[in-house]
């Protein structure tokens, strides 16, 4: 963690007792993101996936000294067979609005890109809503690049 974000921020493992925090926070996400609400129960159900057993993700806190949680990330793993190893997607990153512009993205990417490096994963990897241009932005800055492939989705409902 840079010296100068060290002394006001740290990250820590989520845990059951932030699902309230995340639960918002992932909900403000999807609006700044889509400009679109979801289902409460959906999302809750998403986020709770996170301390199951075995867990489905897994997130982060950002707080600061004082203990207030101020950013999450998150992340999924997916198995690739042609390389016989695993990518790690992240799922989510949000900040609160007063808390943005101080290089907490970075911190937190960076923060997973040395855990999802020590376990020996093949990438990290990310997607974004095609209208976010913000985000695509940030990313490349932050060292990202276009893959060569293209998300498609086939509507179950």
């Amino acid at each position: 963690m840079p010296t100068s974000l060290s002394a006001e921020y740290r990250i820590r493992d989520a845990n059951r007792d932030d699902l309230q925090t995340l639960l918002a926070f992932t909900l403000q996400e999807v609006y700044e993101a889509e400009g679109t609400q979801k289902d409460v129960d959906g999302v809750r159900r998403g986020v709770e996936g996170a301390f199951q057993d075995p867990p489905r993700s897994a997130y982060w806190i950002v707080e600061t000294p004082d203990g207030r949680a101020v950013a999450s990330t998150s992340i999924v793993t997916e198995w690739s067979d042609f390389h016989g190893g695993e990518y790690w997607w992240i799922q989510s990153i949000f900040i609160v609005a007063e808390h943005r512009g101080r290089g907490l993205v970075d911190l937190m990417l960076d923060h997973l890109a040395g855990l999802a490096k020590a376990a020996r994963a093949l990438e990290l990897r990310l997607y974004a809503h095609n209208s976010n241009q913000r985000a695509f932005r940030v990313y490349r800055r932050c060292g990202f690049d276009t893959a060569p492939y293209t998300i498609m989705a086939r509507k179950l409902s």
